[in-house]
């Protein structure tokens, strides 16, 4: 007997007790997903409930959403167990079912209980219909699917830099110092060097002459790189190597055309304006370049991420594009799903989380998150530090009094507040100097002191400067 085909039978048991407690999800249902099966547990007749169990093929997806709608049921929640959950979250979603997705620590708060998954549907949806569960935040459904594609082409990069790599050990093997005569062997110059090699090349000198005029170094020295041993298995790991690094870069190309049409498919939840009314973008910030962002259509994303936000979130210093990217695939552009800023970073565990007993703090860490919007604010906070703008200004003094990981914290959680009013209020990024950051923070110090004093009964009055000595 098919498993998808016939079902368990249906099972009844008490609910836990939960007097005193207000139903606030009278049609609520909880769902327990396993890799084979998946039981679901709605409210019964009286105090009870009612628990089925489904296989996880496409046709026991449907069955699923058939038997909720049949019974009446407006939501259900489920554990983010892996990504088994996502298929079944999108067929109930496309059913008119409200999906609520949440954490697994959420409903193991139970000390002492036993782990069976008719018990765990059966608490979850206990649980669910009293209104003890947070929901997990998702983006809407179209910035889903760019954000899988972005994290694809992650991984594609990802997997491409090992066979650089592989070049280069095959590369020093021959004793050819390709990587002290070119600055990036995976440059113009160092390609094509490594192309006429594997063609059959072995003249240093017509190597050398392959080189970009902009290159520092001169043919005389970049041949004298080029002259090794050329034994034939390393030969043949560098061809390799070589092919794996071009297969995986036109993957990424091709990644790259369907991340543009997965943007053009993309309606913004703002009024847009016509493209004529619209300012023109300001040229890209100076040291924005990186090899690894598209090669043809940089602007065209650029031009996609305003009409998708509103605002250029790009031109926010340490925001690259590739994280300004990441970071609306991530977050969305809909910033009512966190009502204030604070909401905004305490779900980036970018703020303290202050645990409190007896009247006193016990623990303020941000705690550990694999939150991939956090991991690219962190970015570009790492990447400000030695810039001469307010973020870098206002790291490198909190750097020297609290250190340099809890002041790239400090100075993301500064940049995610910037962004989430940006997207928020739909207003444009003024940059501000680093002497100007300092003006500001002195005259904030100067205030402060003048109050202190004058609870203290003091006035504070300016130093003269001091004259000449004579």
């Amino acid at each position: 007997m098919s498993r998808s085909q016939s079902p368990d039978p249906f099972a009844q048991g008490e609910i836990r007790s939960t007097e005193g407690l207000p139903v606030v999800n009278p049609h609520a249902a909880g769902a327990d997903i396993g890799a084979e099966s998946i039981y679901v547990c709605i409210p019964g007749p009286g105090q009870t409930q009612i628990v089925r169990s489904f296989g996880t093929y496409t046709a026991d997806l449907h069955a699923i959403a058939d038997w909720l709608v049949e019974n009446g049921i407006q939501t259900i929640a489920m554990e983010s167990t892996g990504i088994y959950w996502i298929p079944l979250f999108e067929v109930l979603e496309g059913g008119g079912i409200h999906c609520c997705l949440i954490s697994g620590n959420m409903a193991r708060r139970l000390p002492a209980r036993h782990k069976t998954d008719v018990l765990d549907c059966q608490w979850i949806q206990t649980l669910h219909s009293l209104g003890l569960l947070t929901e997990s935040f998702r983006p809407d459904a179209d910035l889903i699917a760019l954000r899988s594609l972005l994290r694809h082409r992650a991984q594609l990069i990802e997997h491409r830099s090992p066979h650089v790599l592989h070049m280069q050990k095959a590369l020093i093997h021959m004793n050819i110092r390709l990587d002290q005569a070119v600055s990036d062997v995976t440059g113009q110059t160092g390609l094509a060097i490594i192309r006429a090699i594997v063609a059959g090349e072995r003249d240093p000198h017509k190597l050398a002459a392959l080189r970009n005029p902009r290159c520092k170094k001169t043919e005389d020295e970049i041949a004298q790189a080029l002259t090794g041993t050329w034994r034939e298995e390393h030969l043949f790991v560098l061809k390799q190597s070589l092919e794996f690094y071009d297969f995986y870069t036109r993957q990424i190309e091709a990644c790259d055309l369907e991340i543009e049409r997965t943007y053009s498919a993309i309606r913004p939840d703002w009024p847009d304006p016509a493209p004529d009314d619209r300012e023109p973008l300001p040229p890209n910030k100076r040291g924005s370049h990186s090899k690894n962002l598209p090669k043809e259509t940089p602007i065209r994303v650029r031009q996609h991420l305003r009409r998708l936000t509103g605002v250029d979130i790009t031109a926010v210093d340490g925001l690259s594009l590739d994280l300004a990217q990441k970071i609306v695939s991530e977050i969305g552009t809909d910033m009512s799903q966190f009502p204030t800023v604070k909401h905004f970073t305490s779900w980036l565990r970018l703020c303290p989380n202050n645990q409190v007993t007896g009247g006193k703090t016990i623990r303020s860490s941000t705690g550990k998150s694999h939150n991939r919007a956090r991991q690219a604010f962190l970015q570009a906070a790492a990447s400000v530090a030695c810039s001469d703008c307010a973020f870098g200004a206002f790291y490198r003094r909190l750097k020297a009094r609290v250190g340099p990981a809890q002041a790239q914290v400090a100075t993301a959680h500064k940049i995610a507040r910037v962004v989430y009013h940006m997207l928020k209020f739909k207003v444009e990024y003024l940059p501000t100097s680093a002497q100007e950051y300092e003006q500001q923070f002195r005259e904030r110090e100067i205030r402060h002191l003048q109050r202190k004093a004058a609870r203290l009964g003091f006035t504070l009055s300016p130093q003269p400067a001091s004259g000449a000595v004579s």
